[in-house]
This record gives C-alpha cells, sequence and structure tokens, in this order.
C-alpha cells in the first residue's frame, strides 16, 4: 500500500513538473524570482555591482543585460545612459544596434525555406544567384601581390551559413580590388540600393580562400540575406517581419528605426587608446549610423538589424524551446539540432569552439576555458553586445551595449562568470 501511495505520489509530481514546464513554454518568457528557476538573487546582485562599476568608472555608458532561465526571465536590468549628452538614462526596453546578431536571425529564415522544400543546404548559390556559379579566389604571391585563379568548386548555402564560402569582408589579400569596386567593412545600412544589387557586384570580386577550405568571416550571411528574398519572392525585411518578428511578438525589431522610436535608439560610444569614453562620430561603420536618417533600402542580413533584449531573448526562447514559442511552430526539433551541431572540423574556429549554422557551438568546455556547457551556442555584434544559450542549463543571456571600439573591456568575462555562479540547483 505504501509503494503505491509513493508510485502515485512520485508519478503526480512528474505530471505536474511537466505540465509547469509546458505552461512556462507556451507563455513564451514570464517574469520571476530567479529562486523559482534555480538561481540566487543574492548572487545576481554581484552582476549588478559589477556592471553598476563599468559606467561608474566610465568604461561603458551603459547597458542591458537580461537572464531567462527555464523559460522565465530572473534578471532584467538597465544600467547608466542611454544617451550621455542628452542626459537620457537606459531603460531595459532601449532599442540597440545588433549588427552580427542579425546573422542567426538571418540562418533561421534560410533553414525555413529548408524546411519549406525550396532549397537545400548543399544547393550551390548559383543556383538562385546565377552570378555566384563560378568564382574567383585571390592568392598571394611570394614577394607581395597576387593571382586570380578560379575556385576549386562552387559556393553552396551551407558555406554561407558556416563562414566557409571564402568570402571575406574586402578587407584581405584583393583589398584593392574590393576597395575599386566600394564594398568594404560590415557596414551597409547607409547603401541606396537593393541588397541584392550590392550581393551581385561581390560575384565577380576575387574572393579570400577556396570554398569550403577555411573558416573566413565576412558578407556571406548578407548574400544569404539575397537569397532569402530572390527564393522567397519578398524584400528580406518584409519576409522577416510576417514570418518571424510579428508572430514571435518582436515588435522592436527592424532593420531601420521607426521615428517614433528615435527617443528609445541607445547612442554608441568608443574606447580610446587611453581607455577613454567618448562618443562616436555620426557616419561610418563605427559611428551612430544611418538607421534613422538614411536611405533606408538596403537590408543587411550580415549586421542591419536593431532590436532589444527582450525582442531577441524571445528569438532565442524559441530556439532553446526546440523551435516553438507560446505554441506557435518556427521550425523543427530536428533542424534546430542540425543548426546548433558543429559543422566546421577539422577547420579549426577556436579551442573548444566550432560552428553551426548561424552560431558558434561548445565543443569542450575545457579547452575554452569558461564557464558553460557543451552544445551552448551564440555569437555576437560589432558594437559590444553578446549572447548564448546553454541548453543543458535552460538559460538564455543576451547583453547589449553599444561600444565601439571596445579596447581590452572585461565585461563579458565578467558577465558570464557572474550568471553561472548564480545557478545554484
Amino acid at each position: 500500500m505504501q509503494y503505491h501511495l509513493l508510485l502515485r505520489a512520485t508519478l503526480g509530481a512528474m505530471l505536474l513538473s511537466i505540465v509547469m514546464a509546458a505552461q512556462a513554454a507556451a507563455q513564451g518568457l514570464a517574469p520571476a524570482a530567479p529562486e523559482r528557476a534555480g538561481m540566487s538573487s543574492e548572487r545576481l546582485a554581484r552582476l549588478t555591482t559589477a556592471l553598476e562599476a563599468y559606467v561608474q568608472e566610465q568604461k561603458l555608458a551603459g547597458s542591458v543585460a537580461l537572464v531567462a532561465r527555464k523559460g522565465r526571465i530572473v534578471y532584467h536590468r538597465a544600467f547608466g545612459q542611454r544617451d550621455r549628452e542628452a542626459g537620457d538614462a537606459m531603460r531595459t526596453d532601449s532599442i540597440f544596434r545588433i549588427a552580427s546578431q542579425t546573422k542567426g536571425v538571418i540562418a533561421v529564415g534560410t533553414l525555413m525555406l529548408v524546411e519549406e522544400g525550396k532549397l537545400l543546404l548543399s544547393d550551390p548559390l548559383g543556383k538562385y544567384l546565377p552570378e555566384w556559379m563560378e568564382t574567383n579566389v585571390a592568392v598571394p604571391r611570394q614577394g607581395g601581390g597576387y593571382d586570380v585563379v578560379r575556385a576549386r568548386r562552387p559556393i553552396t548555402i551551407r558555406d554561407l551559413l558556416l563562414h566557409t564560402s571564402g568570402v571575406g569582408y574586402g578587407m584581405g589579400v584583393a583589398a584593392d580590388a574590393w576597395q575599386k569596386a566600394g564594398i568594404q567593412n560590415y557596414y551597409l545600412s547607409d547603401r541606396n540600393e537593393p541588397i541584392r544589387d550590392i550581393v551581385a557586384r561581390m560575384a565577380s570580386l576575387p574572393m579570400d580562400a577556396h570554398p569550403g577550405e577555411q573558416w573566413v568571416y565576412g558578407y556571406s550571411v548578407d548574400i544569404l540575406g539575397a537569397l532569402i528574398e530572390v527564393v522567397s519572392g519578398q524584400p528580406l525585411d518584409r519576409f522577416l517581419h510576417e514570418r518571424l518578428f510579428a508572430p514571435l511578438g518582436m515588435n522592436d525589431t527592424s532593420f531601420f528605426l521607426p521615428p517614433e522610436k528615435r527617443s528609445r535608439l541607445t547612442a554608441v560610444y568608443g574606447l580610446d587608446a587611453e581607455g577613454r569614453l567618448f562618443r562616436a562620430p555620426s557616419e561610418g561603420p563605427a559611428g551612430q549610423g544611418a538607421f534613422v536618417d538614411g536611405p533606408r533600402r538596403t537590408f543587411s542580413g550580415g549586421a542591419g538589424l536593431l532590436s532589444t533584449a527582450q525582442d531577441y531573448a524571445r528569438f532565442l526562447q524559441m530556439l532553446l524551446n526546440g523551435g516553438t514559442f507560446e505554441g506557435r511552430r518556427f521550425l523543427s526539433r530536428k533542424t534546430v539540432e542540425l543548426m546548433t551541431a558543429d559543422h566546421l572540423s577539422p577547420i579549426v574556429f577556436r579551442p573548444g569552439v566550432g560552428e553551426g549554422l548561424g552560431f558558434s557551438v561548445v565543443t569542450d568546455t575545457g579547452k575554452r576555458g569558461e564557464h558553460g556547457s557543451v552544445g551552448e551556442f551564440g555569437w555576437g555584434g560589432a558594437y559590444h553586445s553578446t549572447y548564448w544559450v546553454d541548453p543543458q542549463e535552460e538559460l538564455v543571456v543576451v547583453y547589449l551595449t553599444q561600444l565601439n571600439p571596445a579596447g581590452d573591456i572585461d565585461d563579458f568575462g565578467k558577465l558570464r562568470a557572474l550568471i553561472h555562479q548564480a545557478i545554484v540547483d
């Protein structure tokens, strides 16, 4: 009798746990006390002290940090100022340039089209963008200069997702050719032409490596943005809004800032050689950018989005949930598993870290030498933002600042250490 009562109680507790987990997933991201998600309020206070110190020491103008665990937001705080010169305080709904955090969004959009049978990861890019069927590679000459040779094989869609296409940011061996074409650096949002036209011009330029042979960071995901436009038949901004942003409730995520939200856009700052904070200039890739008053024509899939910490956390929670959010499925569980597996070996990226389809992926925590788990995936942005998702710990972290250049500031390391030390279950 006692055994049956114990079994019934155990099964009841398990069922309650499953129901509560399902309810948390259905609700999306509801705020909760850290202790309800296996974290310590007292220990998270150490994170608050550290992030406040960066503002007090004038290493950062401001930041927003969000931590979610087990489907609940356990930490969401703003620090410092959105705009020091205007005297405006940072808010948790302040809007940031997320730069290369755009890449993960485009990766999801690409895999949505794979799931619809509209393309395959193994397809050559030239099947959809014909000018890319055959490309050239710049090979350095001994003593200086370079030769241009035909690529050994076509670039595939998987190459673009893994950054093994050989396409850089126009700063490599053939930088002179890319400069002459007017295509260099990650920032494209001030252009007055469609992304499809810019990508078409890239195709004739010499690449930095043969496809599939090296990890080369560059315009690969901007090319994917143009691919999405061609395959879907929609402008990239409309595709993302209809397929991701609106259904996920990412109401403050867009390529260009609506005029009525101007007062929420965070100013960009930098650290000079002496470690002093300065306001970035208006123009250029390290400046305030053309997100408000620019031409609003170039949708940069590699570095163009604006977002908030909560919006981006909703996107990441969808991936952590295996492709679902608030009862709606965006990707299959198997697709998310494929995206967050390491595809890069034997090509080396970083010690203990490989590359998935749109994200870096931790393969060995000891070799990486930081807190985390095998299977953790994430990335960051040029304006000194970062994020990660840890499926083992059911953890989502979004940290947004606007600092470019960032010098040797050590906030990323402290953020990681202080969040992990607050896990107590």
